[in-house]
């Protein structure tokens, strides 16, 4: 499912119009981005929590190559599925 077929179901499971689906779509996902980059966690009761996470910088070595290059150090968005997602995945 991409994020067309998204805001179609979501127009088609809430009586919106597509251009308001849409729109509610980008608020949520505008909303989760914001929260992460302000460095809080985002917890939907029964589907997950969006949350970040730190790396330290690394040292790598460059596929083609074989040199040794430097990683370095990033913020990572993590999501861990909640039990209602979980048991409604499996069932």
């Amino acid at each position: 499912m991409n994020k067309m077929d998204l805001v179609s179901s979501v127009a088609d499971h809430s009586g919106l119009s597509k251009n308001n689906a849409a729109k509610a779509v980008d608020a949520v996902i505008g909303s989760i981005t914001g929260a992460l980059k302000g460095g809080d966690d985002v917890r939907l009761v029964g589907f997950g929590t969006f949350s970040t996470s730190k790396r330290k910088a690394s040292t790598g070595r460059n596929p083609r190559t074989g040199e040794p290059m430097q990683i370095p150090a990033s913020t990572q968005a993590k999501f861990k599925a909640g039990k209602g997602l979980k048991d409604a995945v499996n069932a």
